[in-house]
């Protein structure tokens, strides 16, 4: 069993958020439970990579002098599992928001559909969603949308280097993609759909690997406080 000595010196933490949390009620969660389970003040918990409310899957949550490596561990590579539904958009591009238009989807073959992904292999520009955490002007994106503002953003530069459709049923299209820091799956939902001549949004994303650190081997958060020694009233 680990010490508060183990948790100040600095561990990894693999674990898998369950659906509807955010990334930093994961830490925060996390961080109560150690500071109350050995009684201490003040220790250094943090994540290295958001996953949206909506996806599940792996975070790597660092404690102590751990979370110097952060920055380390957010430039990996990451794995990614998911759905997208053809031939409907969202504001957010995922189930964020309403769908706000429908597209038709009957010029679409499977053969199109597998071909279609080769686009998006390699280095390539991608447009973030509007509604994203990233900060202009000292404000986040999704701020400026819920306002209804409009903002010009800028292109990055990712690179996706697997991007496979698994398994296709009627318009929901289940992928895998290995990609890099930066890339937002949503926004290749919506590019995805745009090069088909329809539309797609993102239904289901699961974060399956960063790095070497796999979902698999990952605790939810439930099950890591078990692992503590203090039992969690409900």
């Amino acid at each position: 069993m680990k010490t508060s000595d183990d948790f100040k010196n600095g561990q990894i933490l693999l674990i898998d958020k369950p659906l509807t949390w955010t990334s930093f009620q994961a830490v925060n969660k996390l961080r109560w439970a150690i500071r109350k389970a050995f009684d201490i003040k003040k220790i250094k918990v943090g994540h290295a990579g958001t996953l949206d409310p909506l996806a599940t899957g792996l975070l790597v949550i660092c404690t102590g002098k751990m979370t110097k490596q952060i920055n380390t561990f957010q430039g990996q590579e990451k794995e990614y599992t998911g759905t997208f539904v053809l031939g409907s958009t969202t504001p957010s591009y995922d189930l964020e928001t309403e769908v706000n238009e429908t597209f038709s989807t009957k010029h679409i073959t499977e053969e199109q559909i597998h071909e279609t992904t080769k686009q998006f292999i390699g280095v390539i520009d991608q447009f973030p969603p509007v509604f994203s955490a990233i900060k202009k002007d000292g404000k986040r994106l999704y701020e400026f949308a819920r306002a209804g503002e409009k903002v010009e953003i800028k292109s990055r530069q990712i690179e996706i280097t697997e991007f496979k459709i698994t398994n296709i049923s009627e318009n929901n299209l289940e992928f895998r993609v290995v990609c890099s820091k930066g890339t937002y799956i949503r926004s290749l939902a919506y590019d995805f759909g745009k090069a088909l001549n329809s539309g797609a949004h993102l239904s289901v994303l699961r974060r399956t690997r960063i790095g070497n650190f796999k979902v698999e081997d990952g605790l939810t958060p439930k099950e890591f406080i078990a692992t503590l020694p203090f039992e969690e009233k409900d």
